[in-house]
């Protein structure tokens, strides 16, 4: 069976030249020969790439984490979650962190899309198909800036461009109900696992909050010892957290959560920082916005539109908020 296999990836090496559409150069300085338009792509980070890509209308044909049948064997499924019922749903090359190689070659890709993350594996995967590597991490990339660097990549610029005007339309209704800060106003996201986690840059939520004029709230954590690398979130103690005060909260349950509504992520907090609506002055005071970690943490149009119509319905119905 190896044999066989190694035999079928060096033929799809002469095969790729019928790939060689143009050369592009990817996140990590390499140059790739890809397709105009690429049809059959796979990605290997489906929140990441392959929400960002569905964005746009073009559905992956395969993915980590999903069975053959294109279910999804995470705890989330970001597809069902984001676009409900809409498209169809990749096919599974392999559980997350083990690729299977015989389903990657048997979809025939003609691009393979992963993180920088995923260089280890570039050479091996190009004898299958152009493998093209996008920038994942937070510090790197913001919002949903990867979706514009996909859309430049498989010529769907004018989708992106499509996409952007209908959220700018709605970021302009939702911007008109905010109530009139002083000051620029701040948020800060926070992600519950086992710990609380800052939610990065990284997320339609982000992209979402800063459009609306809100600066994400900066502070240290002298017991961080995390770095910067995350692509998502990185932990905050329980001390910093006390003192955290920006003018919108916004708190996510984990993905692990089947359940995360706002008040099962209340109940997950109390568990992780006992007695937090005594001291946590956004609590207190009906600051925090409770949105769901599976709609709103891809760097998607479609997360910054989720983020802003639960913003907007909070607003619509406000708790007893002080400004």
């Amino acid at each position: 069976m190896k044999l066989q296999l190694l035999t079928i990836l060096i033929g799809c090496v002469t095969i790729q030249a019928a790939w060689a559409d143009r050369l592009v150069t990817d996140s990590t300085g390499r140059d790739v020969q890809i397709p105009d338009h690429p049809s059959r792509i796979v990605v290997l980070h489906e929140p990441l790439l392959g929400v960002p890509l569905m964005d746009l209308g073009l559905a992956p044909i395969g993915s980590y984490g999903r069975t053959d049948e294109g279910e999804s064997l995470m705890s989330v499924d970001f597809f069902q979650e984001i676009f409900g019922a809409r498209g169809p749903k990749p096919n599974g090359v392999g559980a997350l962190g083990n690729l299977d190689l015989e389903k990657l070659h048997a979809l025939q890709p003609d691009l393979i899309i992963g993180t920088e993350h995923d260089s280890d594996k570039a050479n091996r995967l190009s004898a299958i198909a152009p493998v093209y590597l996008q920038n994942s991490s937070t510090g790197l990339v913001r919002g949903f800036s990867p979706e514009k660097n996909l859309a430049d990549v498989v010529n769907l610029s004018d989708a992106f461009e499509q996409r952007r005007a209908e959220y700018q339309q709605r970021l302009m209704t939702v911007k008109a109900k905010l109530p009139t800060y002083e000051h620029q106003p701040t948020y800060l996201g926070l992600f519950l696992t086992d710990q609380v986690n800052a939610l990065g840059e990284m997320s339609g939520a982000a992209q979402a909050m800063e459009d609306l004029g809100f600066q994400r709230l900066s502070f240290q954590d002298k017991n961080d010892r995390s770095g910067l690398g995350s692509t998502l979130i990185v932990p905050v103690s329980s001390e910093v957290v006390g003192q955290l005060n920006p003018d919108v909260l916004i708190i996510l349950n984990s993905y692990n959560e089947t359940d995360r509504s706002p008040q099962q992520t209340q109940a997950s907090l109390d568990r992780i920082l006992p007695g937090w609506k005594q001291f946590l002055a956004p609590a207190k005071e009906g600051r925090i916005l409770y949105l769901d970690s599976g709609k709103v943490t891809t760097p998607s149009v479609a997360s910054a539109e989720w983020t802003l119509a639960e913003l907007e319905a909070w607003l619509d119905n406000p708790p007893n908020k002080k400004h």
